[in-house]
């Protein structure tokens, strides 16, 4: 039985999420950018996204972050702290702002426009470093998103990946966004890749960024890390890690939009580790959490019951595979 509760109260966190997150409106009703005369707010970064997750399951989960001394770094603490997550550790800049970004949903698919540059998200660096590494969590997750948009950025991410908080695993969502590399090299994602102990990657990412197609050459061209989960879109995910690799396909579900599924995944696939779930569960509990993140239009949505939850994670193969989760009957997400 999964213990949802476990680590739940109060205490130092069990996981710890660093990187930049912004304030993103989606339109409401879902109309095109320029038709639109009201837009909903909701919190956007891959890292928040993981810890409010996390946090829903049940794990004491930290977000280290910077944000602008403004209303809209207000609403990220406020929000992110009332979906359970530990904000006492999110720097306020004075001189930057809060990053923005507007969503836009058609039938051809998501998009977003984004306003960061110079933001206060992007000018972490060595005291976010260093907070990371005081509160020594056992797990820390990090991103190629929040590693690309700085060169201190990119030091916090490097630096925390080569020298980690003592007894720390390290997490990394590769998170290949080729837009915030236009004028960086991206070699170094690489380079963080191979040092951290598990590795979330899409099937696309590895083609797009290495040029290596096939799940099991990821393996190959990842050799260090004890874990690296390949994500295959809509089939499911694979795991490898010491043993032969472990294969889970996608649940049912009625998509609404897509982006923050990777996130959730990641959640549900670090808290199945901290409750020392075997592989297949670990990849089943992340695909249930991705699940519940495609029913709706903003990043983080509503977990099914835990009772649900329980039910999904026990099925057999066969049940599995038929398996789905009911659509919400509102799509708004929180």
């Amino acid at each position: 039985m999964l213990q949802l509760d476990e680590d739940s109260g109060d205490g130092e966190p069990d996981l710890v999420c660093a990187g930049e997150s912004m304030i993103m409106f989606v339109p409401d009703p879902s109309l095109p950018m320029s038709d639109a005369t009201r837009y909903r707010p909701t919190v956007a970064g891959a890292e928040s996204n993981v810890a409010a997750f996390a946090a829903a399951l049940g794990l004491r989960a930290a977000w280290v972050s910077r944000v602008g001394d403004d209303p809209f770094g207000d609403y990220l603490v406020r929000h992110l702290g009332e979906r359970g997550v530990d904000v006492r550790f999110v720097e306020r800049d004075r001189a930057l702002p809060t990053g923005v970004a507007f969503k836009e949903l058609s039938s051809d698919g998501t998009s977003v426009a984004y306003f960061r540059r110079g933001s206060a998200g992007s000018a972490m660096g060595e005291q976010a470093a260093g907070t990371v590494r005081r509160l020594a969590a056992g797990l820390v997750h990090l991103s190629g998103i929040t590693q690309a948009l700085s060169e201190s950025c990119e030091a916090l991410v490097v630096g925390l990946t080569s020298n980690r908080p003592p007894g720390s695993t390290i997490s990394f969502d590769v998170n290949w966004r080729p837009s915030l590399w236009n004028e960086r090299d991206p070699s170094v994602v690489l380079d963080v890749a191979r040092e951290a102990d598990i590795v979330f990657v899409g099937q696309d990412e590895a083609e797009d960024l290495w040029g290596v197609r096939n799940i099991e050459d990821v393996r190959r061209f990842l050799p260090e890390p004890t874990i690296v989960v390949v994500k295959q879109g809509a089939v499911g995910a694979t795991a490898f890690s010491g043993g032969e690799p472990v294969f889970v396909s996608s649940l049912g579900v009625d998509v609404v939009e897509p982006v923050g599924a990777g996130d959730a995944f990641a959640a549900g696939f670090l808290v199945g580790t901290r409750r020392g779930l075997d592989m297949r569960g670990r990849l089943r509990l992340g695909t249930i959490v991705a699940a519940a993140a495609l029913r709706v239009s903003s990043d983080v949505g509503p977990l099914p019951p835990v009772d649900v939850i329980e039910t999904l994670l026990a099925l057999d193969k066969e049940e599995w595979q038929r398996a789905r989760l009911e659509p919400l009957v509102s799509h708004s997400g929180a």
